[in-house]
């Protein structure tokens, strides 16, 4: 296809002579040994497990991995070797060459409004004010959000919405490399597709260089020209396991990538199965909700009125059983977690009502919201759907004991999740400088340790490789055998099969009259 003369960029080159980065406080570094060579104009696919230092390769291509001191390492005790370089210079000399969409879409929302949080990056590479406008309402088109007007807040996105708008962003700059850090994991099949097609039509306007991180390969097999795959940094072997066209790469390595934990297409990996299948409406009823209408919106007063929000969703019921998981599927924007944090008792319900019939000296049949924080988080545990959300110590092993010691438990379990959930060498970091999938299992984990009865996951395998993917779902299957209660948000159909229980699909949401 032709490019589009009028939005044609000049595409990076990027190249790595025995590139690594060790993160400040690790003993090994993410990334080891790296020599790679990637043309202007090509599209990468880079594969490799989880904490092969996939995320750390794209934060140093986009110039924001660190700051460096005078005698060459990095302020912290980070330190890099060897060298990388975009168009044959430091990356961080070229930022506006690279637009870089992370793995939480969060952290990239800066503006209060849709529009304006699109037009930032083209803003601040002083793009013409009428050419920005031109390219913002372009680029939301491209990934699906331009049903939303310009001066809609930020806050009122879902997840999804958020992941989508960063993307948008990003298109907008028209940057020369374009990177992208699992950019469909929160997404439903549809949005997928919507956002690997704006990708794909941005690429074929501007002749931009891709790099894009995706576990599953099946989505972006077709756009690339060639997949990269990594091995963690450990050891004295080079940094790239494989590189090749995409094809040529999954037949004649598919065993091997799939035992490195690649997600290749077709592929499932094993999972533990269920003791005993328990029958649906069985196991004792630990939460139930009726009628319910849940926002993430607080009420307002009008004088001496008190005025609620208009819900995202309303009508909503769900039982929550002991024993039991309980999946909640849907379109983005529907509410699905917003019912969950709800649900939890985290977010006041709009309408209807959240009973909890736990067997406890106390609170039984009253809403989890009107609870003391002590008595929820021993009860029920949530992990959000941005893990840095939950984190409020600088190392991991902290980060486990926390809830144990806040609640005077024993301590007992902290080596068994470090274990199960692969993070014993990571037991010194901190927590903020783990990747993705390592986040996610981390905070997991520290919801765990506080042994709740009902346990609340948003998106759960977000980042997650096929290796770590199935312990994580092997160990709810665990965790449901002994009578915990699971509630997962996610899109994840794979998973949701693998637990098995009940599925709630909410509709897409519609606006509500107050």
């Amino acid at each position: 296809m032709a490019m589009a003369q009028a939005t044609a960029v000049r595409p990076a080159a990027v190249t790595a002579r025995g590139w690594g980065w060790r993160h400040a406080g690790r003993a090994k570094p993410a990334v080891r040994a790296l020599d790679l060579d990637i043309s202007p104009g090509e599209r990468v696919l880079l594969l490799g497990p989880s904490g092969a230092g996939k995320s750390t390769l794209l934060h140093a291509l986009a110039g924001v991995l660190g700051d460096i001191n005078d005698d060459g390492g990095e302020a912290g005790d980070a330190d890099e070797s060897g060298s990388l370089l975009v168009d044959g210079a430091v990356p961080r000399t070229q930022r506006g060459r690279a637009g870089l969409m992370q793995q939480d879409p969060e952290t990239q929302v800066v503006l209060s409004r849709v529009g304006d949080d699109a037009a930032f990056g083209a803003e601040n590479l002083a793009v013409p004010r009428e050419e920005i406008w031109a390219r913002v309402h372009e680029a939301l088109a491209d990934v699906g959000l331009s049903h939303l007007p310009l001066d809609h807040p930020t806050s009122a996105l879902s997840g999804g919405q958020k992941q989508r708008l960063a993307l948008a962003g990003i298109l907008a700059m028209r940057p020369g490399l374009i990177l992208l850090d699992e950019p469909t994991a929160n997404l439903d099949p549809a949005g997928v597709l919507e956002v690997r097609d704006a990708v794909a039509r941005c690429l074929n306007k501007t002749g931009a260089t891709l790099v894009v991180v995706e576990h599953r390969v099946s989505v972006w097999k077709d756009l690339v020209d060639r997949i990269v795959v990594l091995q963690p940094g450990s050891g004295t072997d080079p940094a790239v396991l494989l590189d090749g066209p995409p094809d040529q790469v999954l037949t004649e390595a598919r065993a091997m990538l799939a035992a490195a934990g690649v997600w290749v297409p077709g592929y499932v990996p094993a999972t533990r199965a269920r003791a005993v299948v328990p029958s649906p409406g069985t196991g004792n009823l630990l939460l139930a909700a009726e009628q319910l209408g849940v926002s993430r919106e607080r009420s307002r007063r009008k004088g001496f009125r008190k005025i609620p929000p208009a819900p995202v969703q309303e009508g909503l019921a769900a039982q929550v059983r002991a024993g039991q998981a309980l999946t909640v599927t849907g379109p983005n924007g529907a509410g699905k977690s917003t019912f969950a944090l709800t649900l939890a008792g985290l977010l006041e319900p709009v309408s209807g009502k959240v009973s909890a019939t736990l067997d406890l000296s106390r609170g039984a049949g009253i809403d989890p919201y009107r609870w003391k924080a002590d008595q929820l988080i021993s009860r029920v545990g949530t992990v959000f759907q941005e893990p840095e959300h939950q984190f409020v110590t600088g190392k991991v092993l902290d980060e486990l004991l926390f809830g144990p010691r806040h609640l005077g438990h024993g301590e007992d379990r902290v080596d068994e999740l470090l274990e199960r959930l692969r993070l014993t060498h990571l037991v010194d970091a901190n927590p903020y400088t783990l990747s993705g999938g390592e986040k996610r299992r981390l905070s997991v984990a520290t919801v765990l340790a506080a042994s709740p009865q009902v346990l609340v996951l948003d998106e759960p395998t977000f980042g997650q490789d096929a290796n770590t993917w199935a312990e994580l779902a092997s160990f709810l299957s665990e965790l449901l055998d002994a009578g915990t209660a699971v509630v997962s948000v996610t899109h994840d159909a794979e998973f949701t099969e693998a637990l098995g229980g009940t599925e709630l699909r909410m509709a897409a949401a519609e606006a509500v009259a107050p």
